[in-house]
């Protein structure tokens, strides 16, 4: 990897332990802001240096919402990085660790993923020297509590790196708004203080997202979602349909007393349009169809296409079975994160990659109504006018991006029918 000269944050984030520095007797360091803002490799080789520099035979955790995450994240395109400055590196995947020796110093890093409550019993009973959360706000308190209690050696640290989410958050509340009290160094994080980013890259950035999304993403800031979950989308994003696609796929959201809603996808020149949908509400229309009737519907929209899978909510196990049973189309059940889904729609709307045809009106009926629910102290969109939505959710993470690894920063340079 050539590296490119750092920014003042980003050396004061590779030297805030060291014997010079003024900040050399904090506990804590947490860098928050953009995405593609220089913090990760910055923060890695940072915590590796001054595990090497202090401690010997010690254990350390790394974390990430996911032990995956961990491996794609940071491991795959990090250790690389450590190998070139000298360390020697044993990653033993199966033990979820990797050791780093260099001048006969050696110390094991242990890997943890945080996804949910139950995730805290994974780390009980360690002792730790120090631990490095990557992307802190997206792991729950206990999990992040449960390991900072782990780091009962004397002159551990704790190290933070995120992206903001909802000014609401556990983690803004008690660490970032507390960094006196914690005694923590505070460093926020812009894209243009990254040096490695190009001035073309950045206009690639600002075009990329909108709203809450561009808010945090692009300026760093901790805000609240609120007004419309899709503000970008417009006339510009319909289209009329064209005559003849390379690929074809269904997303379905499955409803009995809710709303259903079916999408037919073509591919063309690079663009996804939503060709076709069915909506049924069992309220609207008094009267709920079994899961043989919405298969029937199902096979309507697909008409005789060579539909290549058929991307299902995941929760509709009787509807999915229902499909496999007859043998006619693949299944997948789709990927189901929904702030992530709700971003990754955002982008392909603004970038034009995803387009709705006009006579798509029950989807682009919802577009205008879909709203973030501004009571919850969470970021989520209200539960009404959300089954298109839902459905067009699906298709784009479990198509679109099933084979896209999440962003990376670097400060440095059906079978057919």
């Amino acid at each position: 990897m050539n590296f490119k000269p750092f920014s003042k944050k980003q050396l004061a984030t590779l030297c805030w332990w060291g014997p010079d520095s003024p900040y050399r007797e904090r506990d804590a360091i947490i860098c928050d802001g953009a995405v593609r803002s220089g913090k990760s490799l910055c923060m890695f080789v940072s915590f590796v240096s001054w595990a090497t520099c202090n401690f010997q035979n010690a254990s350390f955790a790394l974390c990430g919402r996911t032990a995956s995450s961990v491996k794609r994240n940071i491991l795959t395109p990090y250790l690389p990085v450590l190998k070139q400055l000298g360390f020697k590196v044993n990653y033993q995947v199966s033990y979820g660790k990797f050791t780093l020796e260099i001048g006969g110093i050696k110390n094991t890093f242990w890997i943890f993923g945080g996804k949910d409550e139950a995730s805290a019993a994974l780390i009980q009973g360690m002792t730790l020297s120090g631990v490095m959360f990557d992307e802190v706000a997206l792991m729950p308190r206990s999990f992040v509590e449960q390991a900072l209690a782990r780091c009962s050696v004397e002159n551990s640290k704790f190290w933070f790196n995120c992206n903001p989410s909802n000014p609401s958050h556990w983690f803004y509340n008690e660490w970032i708004k507390k960094t006196d009290t914690k005694n923590a160094l505070y460093l926020h994080f812009e894209m243009s203080e990254n040096p490695s980013l190009s001035k073309e890259m950045l206009q690639r950035y600002e075009k990329m997202y909108s709203g809450a999304f561009y808010e945090r993403f692009v300026k760093g800031r901790w805000v609240a979602a609120d007004g419309l979950v899709y503000p970008m989308f417009g006339d510009s994003c319909m289209a009329d349909c064209p005559e003849q696609c390379e690929e074809y796929y269904i997303s379905c959201d499955y409803g009995t007393v809710n709303p259903a809603s079916f999408g037919l996808w073509g591919l063309t020149d690079g663009i996804w349009y939503r060709l076709r949908e069915y909506y049924y509400s069992s309220k609207r229309e008094g009267a709920q169809k079994t899961d043989e009737e919405y298969y029937r519907e199902l096979r309507n929209l697909a008409a005789d296409l060579p539909i290549k899978a058929v991307i299902c909510d995941p929760s509709a196990a009787s509807f999915i079975t229902t499909i496999r049973r007859h043998g006619e189309f693949r299944v997948i059940p789709a990927q189901n994160d929904v702030l992530d889904g709700i971003r990754r729609v955002s982008e392909v709307l603004k970038s034009g990659k995803l387009k709705i045809c006009r006579n798509c009106r029950d989807s682009i009926a919802e577009f205008s109504l879909y709203c973030w629910d501004e009571g919850s102290v969470k970021d989520s969109p209200r539960k009404e006018n959300d089954h298109a939505m839902d459905d067009i959710r699906y298709f784009v993470s479990s198509v679109l991006f099933k084979s896209r690894p999440s962003s990376v920063a670097l400060a440095a340079k059906r079978g057919s029918r």
